[in-house]
This record gives C-alpha cells, structure tokens and sequence, in this order.
C-alpha cells in the first residue's frame, strides 16, 4: 500500500462528465490499496469568471475578499468531486485549505505556503478510510484567520506540498497533455515525451516558458525530495499511461546532454545607449526596477571605443515592459543616459539539460547552427545546466526546430 497525492487541473474537471471521469482514475488507486488525497483546481474558466466578478463589483477590490470570492471555484469543484466518488462506492470527504490546515503568509493573491498541519487528513485515512478531496489553490493566513490564495498555478503548489506533509510516496499531476515532451509538439511534431526527467531539469523549463508546471511546485518538490509524476487525466482510467517521472538526477539510468528545448514569448529588451563608465551605474539602473518588483533577466554590457561610455542592454518580462520604461524614463538625468530603446518582438529560446556539466562546447554548437540559419543572437545567458538565447519572435519555430534536431532529440 502507498500513500498518493493525486492533482487534477481546471480542463481535467472542466464540466460533471470531466469529474466523473477524475472518480475513475480516483477509485483505481483506492481499488489498488493505496490511500488517496486529492487536490482539485477549480472547472476550466470558473477563475476568471470570478475574477471578473470582483473587477465588476469593485475595480479597487480589497485583495482579503478578492481571495474569498476566487478560493470558491476550488471548494465547488472539491464537493462535486465528493459527490461523484460517493455514487461509484468510494468513501470521501471534501476540504478546504483552512480545514487541512494549509497555513499561509497574508500576500493575498499570491501567498506563499508557511506550513501544513496533515493530521485530521491522517487520521481520516486511519479511521475511515475515506478519500481527502483537497481545494488547492488556497490556504489561511493564521494571525487574521483569512482566506489566501497561492496565486496562478496555486493548486500544483498545493499538491506538492500536501504530498510532503503527508509524507506521501508520490505526487501525481494530472494534466491535458500526457508528460513533459522535449519540446512544444505544436511546433516541433518529432518531440517525444520523457520517461524521466530530473527536479533542476524541470525547474529550468518551468521557468523558461514550458507550461506544464508552476514554478514553485517543482522547486517544492525538489527541496522535499517528493517523486512527481506529469500524467493525463484523459487517458483510460482503466489503463493509463505512465507519464514522465519528475525525480533526482541519480534516478535517471541515461542521461542526454540536453533534455529539452524551452522557449518564451513573454520578453521584452531594453537598451540605455551612452551611459557613463563608472562604479554605481549598474546599481542605479537596476536597483529601482527591483524595488518595483520588476524582474530582470539577461544583461549585456558593451564598452565604447572611447572608454568612457558604455550601452547596457537587459530583458524584462513583456508585462513589465511599460513599468520599466517609465522607470527608468524618470530616472534619466540620475542615471546619465543618453537614449532608451526598446522592442517587445523578441522571444527567449533555451537548452536544458543536466548533462552540460559534463560536455564541453554545447552552447557553441548552437551558436553555429543558430548562425548558418540566419538567425542573429541578441543576448545569451549561460548557467550550469542551460543557456539561452535571444532571437527575434519571427525565427522562433526555426530556432526551436533546429536545436531540437542538433542535440538529437527529434530520434526515437
């Protein structure tokens, strides 16, 4: 008997034949021993319909009922998942995150996970012997006694967090797509699915655009070392497919240079042209974008011939783009530059994998390959197991296509 933790996301219980589908792949597990916790997201559009509630009644909503209003398309979805268990034979209870308890910081809208009291959980298993149909998404900020939500993607977090409080044997993530592919298969039809992939690998694609998981899940499950699975709830209930195996690079028998190719759209450039060459500058710049929360990514530095000019170049999300321009536009005489340009028609493509560590020139050989297509390179940042680059958004498919091929993951 194993202890499972098992998450279906908005599409996968999108209307009540969708959930009665979920009570299936539940009622497997439970037929095959094992003790069941499953976190729910709320049905497919639910979110935003409340959302736009909120914008409706109120367009300066109090951030503490905004996340009352949201957290209930998470504990609608949780009871009717209950309900479809109860009619095929399987004892279940819904809960709420302030039930479990999943105790949060008060950022409302994006609260982090502090700690998680599973013991009711336990012992309804130990007792009864009941199925827990988690809300995710969603916990309470202890001091105030309110309702938080994780933000975006919430309900992966919450999933893997359960399964380390429960000390759960796995996490499976149900999803609409039956793995993590090496690549997006819409632009690249050769992309395969992994079998295995490991916790930094995922991370890093995670974080480079591929949309499978939410960041902050896989860096949950890295840090508590809990094996996630990426599985499709529309599978056969009766006979489904194994997924990909998030889990320790150890794990992982053979291991490819590189195990995929990322890319994102959400990117944005701007240039500061004729800055002075001195200690500080690099502080003014990027010292106020932090304090308003405007992330940074890739930065370039070119020094003039002269010497005492220099032109930094930097990306930002396409979100931010605007916010930092007008940042910096307000900092111009403090800062010294001479002209800010800008461009949102530009995209981030990365290489990912472990086995960089252990191969010399896998970056350059994509620099070539990049260059015989024609493609020019903007910037480039490196790390120990990836790098990326950044093209115009009129060569993305191009790019992707031809490092997928280069490193050889187009073979069966």
């Amino acid at each position: 008997m194993a202890r499972l933790v098992m998450k279906f996301g908005g599409t996968s219980v999108a209307d009540i034949d969708r959930i009665r589908n979920v009570a299936r792949h539940v009622k497997r597990e439970v037929d095959a021993g094992h003790e069941v916790a499953v976190v729910v997201s709320a049905m497919s559009g639910k979110t935003n319909e409340l959302v736009a509630w909120c914008k409706d009644a109120s367009p300066l909503y109090d951030a503490r009922e905004y996340d009352a209003v949201v957290a209930s398309g998470e504990q609608v979805t949780a009871g009717l998942l209950a309900l479809a268990l109860h009619t095929i034979g399987i004892p279940a209870r819904s809960w709420q995150g302030w039930q479990v308890a999943i105790k949060t910081s008060d950022a409302h809208g994006a609260a982090r996970i502090e700690e998680i009291h599973g013991g009711a959980i336990l012992e309804s298993f130990a007792k009864n012997r009941e199925v827990a149909v988690i809300a995710g998404f969603q916990g309470v900020h202890g001091p105030t006694n309110r309702i938080a939500t994780l933000g975006r993607g919430g309900s992966d977090t919450s999933a893997v967090a359960i399964a380390a409080a429960l000390k759960a044997d796995r996490c499976d993530i149900y999803t609409d797509v039956d793995g993590v592919y090496t690549t997006d298969p819409r632009i690249v039809p050769k992309a395969r699915r992994l079998d295995r992939i490991a916790f930094e690998e995922m991370l890093e694609m995670a974080s480079l655009g591929a949309k499978v998981l939410q960041v902050r899940s896989v860096e949950l499950a890295m840090v508590h070392k809990v094996p996630t699975f990426v599985r499709s709830s529309f599978d056969d209930p009766e006979n489904p497919r194994p997924g990909t195996l998030i889990c320790e690079e150890e794990d992982i028998v053979e291991q490819p240079v590189v195990t995929g190719i990322a890319f994102s759209r959400d990117e944005a450039q701007i240039t500061l042209r004729r800055l002075a060459d001195a200690p500080g500058v690099a502080a003014g710049i990027f010292m106020p974008l932090a304090d308003a929360n405007i992330n940074v990514d890739m930065i370039i530095q070119t020094v003039s011939d002269d010497k005492s000019t220099t032109d930094m170049t930097f990306t930002t999300t396409a979100a931010d783009f605007d916010r930092a321009c007008a940042v910096l536009e307000g900092l111009k005489d403090k800062i010294g530059f001479a002209v800010l340009e800008g461009s949102t028609d530009v995209v981030k493509v990365s290489a990912i994998g472990v086995g960089m560590r252990s191969h010399a020139g896998v970056a350059a050989r994509a620099f070539k390959a990049l260059s015989e297509k024609g493609i020019n390179i903007r910037a480039i940042t490196t790390s120990e197991i990836k790098f990326s680059v950044l093209i115009e958004a009129a060569y993305t498919e191009l790019a992707v296509r031809t490092l997928h091929t280069l490193y050889g993951l187009d073979k069966v």
